[in-house]
């Protein structure tokens, strides 16, 4: 017996979310349901791609524990790869003993400010740094500290955490002196990475949402509108729901309908669904990368472009094998990456540059998740690639899309989760919200993208015709609050923090179980249900429960409740996620060699097909891994090619 609540502490990412001294909190919605049926969605096309070869249909089983899964960032692996593990605090996490804090309070509220290091994330926080000195508050110690190293003087016990602390404090006292306007203003300005925390009122007021014309109106009633803008096959307006029955009598009196497949086709029963799908990847951090990620366990052929010279930020996250920062020890990008071909290339030069023309020629399908003017700038935006490629299907995949006053303002999950209401919703009534874990839209998003993205390639095998996808990461999210959103565009609310509880279940929350943060989640849906629960544990009012839960574990607490039909499960961390019974009866965890570190424990598919396999047996590729598979086995350069290449600094 399941509700989504229980599916969401099964998974993972309810242990993660919260303040430390109360009770997990879940993301206020149908958020376990929504990874899943969306994932589902992507499964769906893909397997109708794969009859349009094979004239064969299939069932799909897609798992909402697997697919919520996805919202834990891969800290759900700490455990079997001996990484630390990572812990609930309100507004960031704690990784060991350090609290990594992405959630500031300001003058008017509270903006989330990714202040992370590395190659990538630290070139933000130094141009942070820049600004708090420019403005008083942080001395020039502090402003010209090794912040692309960072990570590693920290974890490695280098740098004192006490120097953390006060590095903290600075932007502490910067963001309190200034409003969530101020500092968006800035944000923009200085290419930083600050966001403000929105209301859903101040979502659907949003001027970046109205100039895309997101929204819709339905029968007079705001909703949330395409989760993405195709350039040759938009997505349909759609209209009200029906009434119950009101198109029985024009169904039924139909003739019956004949299946879309091909007559004449070649039965190719053991294929993936999309073998023979040539995917050029520009993704990175996690975002675009996930969503690539399943398309190689659906089977395409996805050749993955780095740079040896700024390292994709996934690659300095934890957790990290054996709890050792490094290049290639990051368990994230492993995971986000498994399957992939990569390479790295450098499209400043000449010779880099037809490297990857050669590429687009190659490719049906070109991704890319950068900011509007990153691809232009490189000359390999769509209206470019077009001109080399006609038939290509281009996805571009950033935090507000390519046009509207926020098109160019670049960042991270974490940052659009604040913006279009994700943090303002969860956590207290009585305290700060706390925010979802991490950079939650990066974890919804993808797949949205994907689906639009299998669609267009539909579109492309009926018609011949290629086209430009431009993929707003923060509007396909926002369907994941839908009911919130509409509660405010038709009854004027405006949801706000309310811990676990839950207008349609009661009771609904996590409970202490014996042990050290240990908890059950307990959700009744009926009467009959509260009943079950009430005569089990000798009442309803939480005092009772909590006595009777705190007796047993939670896995005890857990088979009583079952037993008598009340939706319940443990409250998932990454120990338990690992010796998980269920995931591993799924093959959920998958233990690969990994080049340079040894056995890495990755995720699998979170859904299964009934005729065809999905799945990758390789982990994410070490910087550059395949670059010579890839000129020679792929694009067929001699060896005089591959080798002048090497020379000239195009493989950078």
């Amino acid at each position: 017996a399941a509700t989504d609540l229980t599916v969401w502490a099964a998974a993972g990412p309810m242990i993660l979310t919260g303040d430390s001294d109360r009770a997990p909190v879940k993301v206020p919605g149908i958020q376990a349901f929504g990874h899943a049926a969306s994932e589902a969605a992507v499964a769906t096309i893909a397997a109708l791609l794969e009859r349009g070869t094979s004239g064969l249909g299939q069932h799909i089983d897609v798992s909402a524990q697997q697919c919520a899964a996805q919202a834990t960032q891969s800290n759900m692996l700490a455990s079997a790869n001996g990484a630390q593990a990572t812990s609930r605090e309100a507004g960031g996490l704690m990784v060991g003993e350090i609290f990594i804090q992405l959630l500031w309070p300001c003058k008017d509220g509270h903006v989330s400010v990714t202040f992370l290091f590395g190659s990538a994330l630290g070139l933000a926080t130094m141009r942070l740094m820049e600004v708090m000195c420019d403005q008083g508050f942080c001395d020039t110690e502090m402003r010209d500290k090794d912040w692309l190293g960072y990570t590693e003087l920290l974890f490695g016990g280098i740098e004192p955490v006490e120097e953390y602390e006060r590095a903290k404090s600075c932007v502490g006292a910067f963001c309190m002196a200034h409003s969530k306007a101020e500092l968006l203003d800035l944000a923009r300005d200085k290419n930083l990475l600050i966001a403000p925390v929105n209301s859903l009122a101040d979502v659907v007021a949003m001027p970046q949402l109205q100039e895309r014309s997101f929204w819709e109106q339905v029968d007079g009633v705001t909703y949330p509108g395409s989760i993405a803008k195709p350039s040759r096959s938009p997505l349909m307006t759609l209209g009200a729901a029906p009434a119950l029955g009101a198109d029985n009598e024009r169904l039924l009196s139909e003739p019956p309908r004949l299946p879309s497949a091909p007559a004449a086709v070649t039965p190719a029963p053991t294929g993936k669904p999309l073998a023979g799908l040539k995917v050029l990847d520009f993704m990175w951090v996690m975002a675009g990368p996930a969503g690539t990620r399943v398309l190689a366990d659906l089977g395409a052929t996805v050749v993955r472009i780095e740079s040896s010279t700024k390292a994709d930020a996934a690659r300095t996250l934890v957790p990290f094998k054996n709890a050792e920062p490094g290049t290639e020890t990051s368990c994230l990008f492993s995971n986000l990456n498994a399957g992939k071909l990569g390479i790295t290339v450098n499209p400043g030069t000449d010779e880099g540059r037809a490297l990857i023309e050669d590429l687009v020629r190659w490719a049906d399908v070109v991704t890319e998740s950068f900011s509007p003017k990153a691809m232009a700038a490189w000359g390999l935006d769509y209206g470019s690639l077009v001109k080399i490629n006609p038939d290509i299907v281009m996805l571009s995949s950033c935090l507000f899309g390519q046009t509207g006053p926020l098109a160019m303002f670049a960042g991270y999950g974490t940052m659009a989760a604040a913006v279009v209401g994700f943090f303002g919703v969860t956590g207290w009534q009585d305290r700060a919200p706390c925010g979802p874990f991490g950079a939650y839209t990066d974890y919804v998003s993808p797949r949205f993208g994907n689906a639009a993205l299998l669609a267009a390639l539909d579109h492309q095998r009926r018609t011949g015709e290629g086209q430009y996808i431009d993929f707003a990461q923060a509007e396909g999210s926002l369907h994941l609050l839908a009911p919130a959103i509409l509660d405010y565009t038709v009854n004027g609310r405006v949801l706000t923090p309310q811990g676990n509880a839950d207008a349609g279940h009661h009771p609904h929350g996590a409970f202490p179980s014996s042990g050290d943060d240990c908890w059950v989640a307990i959700a009744c849906a009926d009467d009959a249900q509260r009943a079950a629960l009430a005569s089990l544990v000798g009442g309803l009012d939480e005092e009772a429960m909590e006595a009777w839960t705190s007796s047993r574990s939670a896995t005890e607490a857990t088979d009583e409740l079952q037993a008598v039909g009340v939706p319940s499960h443990p409250v998932t961390d990454s120990a338990q996620f690992c010796a998980d019974e269920q995931l591993n009866a799924r093959g959920h965890l998958r233990t690969l060699e990994h080049p340079t570190v040894g056995e890495m424990v990755i995720e699998g598919p979170r859904f299964a097909m009934s005729r065809t396999p999905v799945g990758t047996d390789a982990l994410g590729p070490t910087l550059g891994q395949h670059v010579e598979e890839v000129l020679k086995d792929v694009l067929g350069y001699d060896e005089d090619q591959f080798v002048s290449l090497l020379v000239s600094g195009a493989l950078e």
